[in-house]
């Protein structure tokens, strides 16, 4: 019967009625750019991740590089982060002039191997930006305790995070700053694109609010050079929608990968690993197999059965051709997160799958992997 990687459209289907109200109400009104939406959607957002200040935003790239800028991350600047994440965390930190350091990958989690990170810090590194990938929180307290010592500013990405723990306290409300993308695909996703910055400093809250609006915090009077990233209504009121049934959606994916747990755990998969300090939320359920070819094979079926699937990541950041133009940059050789290239794929884990469906997908990969 084929099951999508993500169903976008049932999920409107569900909210039907309170989605098409709260469009028709922006389209009515006029009031396209900022305004009571995008304000409602920022106290909505702090309150839910527990910080008190929200900025939003054009899209999760703008909320990290708006964060970067707040910060007066430059030129020369070192940030450390990730390998294995998407292209947008490290375009953040180009975009203000500093270089990515990269921290190889704990297996299993994809995650910043934090036991590593303090031998990548330098008399240059300004900030850590750890990535919560596919959903899962970073282990933050050692890595805050190692940020603290060495006097550097950690901001989250959690872009792909929206909702899940860590000790207790929500992903976006563990460091200086965070950002999130509304992007459709995200577990909490608007009808174009779209993010937003969490913190509890008033500062950086004020300064990012500022470039992202030209550098003025009053209509055509400029104190900065900033750029145009605000987040427009229409978004913003089909974000506090769907906000309320997030959490809903979650514990749906959570239950979702605790089937795949169960179904595919004799075979040659290595399935992912979720750390008992904190809640995942299954932006993706990643599988890996023992080499590209396997997961090429396994993927091929599962396309032609009419089942979604992505490679999530087939080549990891420090690899990209592109950090060969940053002046400075040396290629690290990370093993761990090298041996995740074209290995590591999505299984369909959407909010509202069926069992029917999942069972149609173990079969299908079952079958392959015979």
């Amino acid at each position: 019967m084929g099951v999508p990687l993500l169903d976008l459209k049932a999920q409107y289907l569900e909210l039907k009625d309170e989605l098409d109200a709260t469009v028709f109400d922006v389209m009515s009104n006029a009031a396209f750019i900022g305004g009571p939406k995008v304000k409602a959607l920022e106290d909505q957002i702090a309150a839910y991740c527990g910080t008190e200040y929200a900025v939003a935003c054009g899209n999760g790239t703008d909320a990290l590089f708006l964060i970067m800028a707040a910060l007066g991350i430059h030129k020369g600047d070192e940030v450390i982060t990730t390998p294995f994440t998407f292209f947008a965390t490290i375009e953040a930190i180009a975009h203000v002039g500093a270089i990515p350091v990269f921290v190889d990958i704990e297996p299993g989690t994809y995650n910043m191997d934090v036991a590593q990170l303090e031998a990548a810090i330098t008399d240059r590194t300004k900030a850590i930006m750890p990535v919560h990938i596919f959903g899962q929180c970073v282990d933050m307290d050692p890595l805050l305790e190692i940020a603290e010592r060495h006097n550097l500013v950690v901001v989250e990405d959690a872009c792909q995070a929206i909702g899940a723990t860590y000790k207790g306290k929500m992903a976006g409300s563990l460091a200086r700053a965070a950002a999130f993308s509304f992007f459709p695909s995200k577990n909490l996703g608007c009808a174009g694109d779209g993010g937003i910055i969490t913190t509890d400093d008033a500062d950086l809250a004020a300064r990012a609010r500022k470039l992202a609006q030209h550098g003025t915090s009053k209509k055509y009077y400029h104190d900065a050079f900033g750029t145009n990233s605000r987040l427009d209504s229409l978004q913003a009121a089909i974000l506090s929608v769907k906000l309320p049934h997030l959490d809903r959606w979650n514990s749906e994916r959570r239950a979702a990968a605790a089937v795949y747990d169960e179904l595919l755990a004799d075979t040659v998969l290595e399935l992912p690993v979720v750390r008992e300090y904190g809640e995942a939320v299954y932006h993706l359920y990643i599988v890996k197999a023992e080499s590209a070819e396997m997961a090429d094979k396994v993927m091929a079926a599962l396309k032609d059965a009419g089942i979604g699937t992505a490679l999530y990541y087939p080549l990891c950041l420090h690899e990209q051709e592109a950090l060969n133009t940053l002046d400075g940059y040396v290629k690290p050789s990370l093993p761990a997160a090298e041996s995740c290239n074209a290995r590591t794929f999505a299984l369909p884990a959407f909010p509202g799958i069926t069992r029917e469906q999942q069972d149609e997908v173990v079969a299908v990969v079952r079958a392959a992997l015979s």
